[in-house]
């Protein structure tokens, strides 16, 4: 039974990264992901697509799957398999907002479960409207599993996204969960893929209404400050760099996530 559960629910990671990486190309003339596979040492591996185009100045959209014989940063599980696929975008333009997204499933011997979200990041030129769709849409898609779910998982993501040393959030926030794990596999399966399937819907309106403004250079500058902030970020906090490195990942894959450039 596992394994077919296993083997559908990486067949839809693939199909949801194959639909963004079609989606981000459409805003771009012709430039294409580049794909590079890896392999993981004890089993598995993953995908790293790499973008540097014109509107996204890099994007990354990887998936793997992974096992081992003990989950990394926890205490007790033994061997687990572990599938996810996480993105991030640097845009060209300053006025365009970086977006993360992030779903994974996690399974050991002795449960399963499953976490992700995703949160938007201004480079310094916030939209309240924009905000207001980015969260609306992320409200949509949790309300139909359960009306307590949004208001959850927005508070997470404001804290989790928390530069501490700076007190301030990483940007104007979203959704995030992690070890969610009811009496329904079913019922959390369903809702995982609606924040996946719903992940373009939030960010694809803002891409499309934003890629021709003018910009300048103090914009470009104001960016590349606001970028030095995500990289403290990841490096600093984010637990999925840190799940990444402890398990002897992928280092290219794990770091896609770094911009291009940034000053301080």
């Amino acid at each position: 039974m596992w394994k077919f559960k296993l083997q559908s629910i990486t067949n839809y990671l693939k199909s949801l990264r194959d639909q963004i990486i079609a989606r981000f190309e459409s805003l771009e003339q012709g430039k294409k992901f580049k794909r590079t596979l890896w392999d993981y040492p004890s089993g598995g591996g993953g995908e790293i697509s790499l973008l540097r185009g014109d509107v996204f100045e890099k994007a990354a959209v990887n998936w793997s799957g992974v096992k081992g014989e003990k989950l990394p940063l926890s205490d007790g599980e033994g061997k687990f398999f572990a599938t996810g696929v996480s993105l991030i975008t640097h845009m060209k333009n300053p006025k365009m907002p970086t977006v993360h997204m992030n779903i994974r499933f996690i399974k050991t011997e002795a449960h399963s479960w499953f976490g992700g979200g995703y949160d938007l990041t201004p480079m310094g030129f916030a939209c309240a409207k924009e905000t207001a769709h980015f969260h609306t849409v992320a409200k949509n898609s949790l309300d139909p599993h359960g009306l307590d779910l949004y208001p959850r998982f927005s508070k997470n993501a404001r804290e989790y996204f928390l530069i501490k040393h700076w007190k301030v959030e990483r940007g104007v926030g979203g959704i995030f969960f992690d070890h969610y794990e009811t009496s329904n596999f079913e019922k959390d399966l369903a809702m995982w893929k609606s924040v996946g399937d719903r992940f373009l819907d939030a960010i694809m309106p803002i891409y499309r209404k934003k890629k021709e403004l003018p910009f300048s250079k103090e914009d470009k500058r104001v960016q590349n400050l606001m970028r030095a902030r995500y990289v403290e970020f990841n490096l600093l906090y984010d637990r999925g760099t840190k799940f990444g490195f402890a398990s002897n990942g992928n280092p290219e894959a794990i770091l896609s996530s770094m911009p291009p450039t940034a000053s301080w």
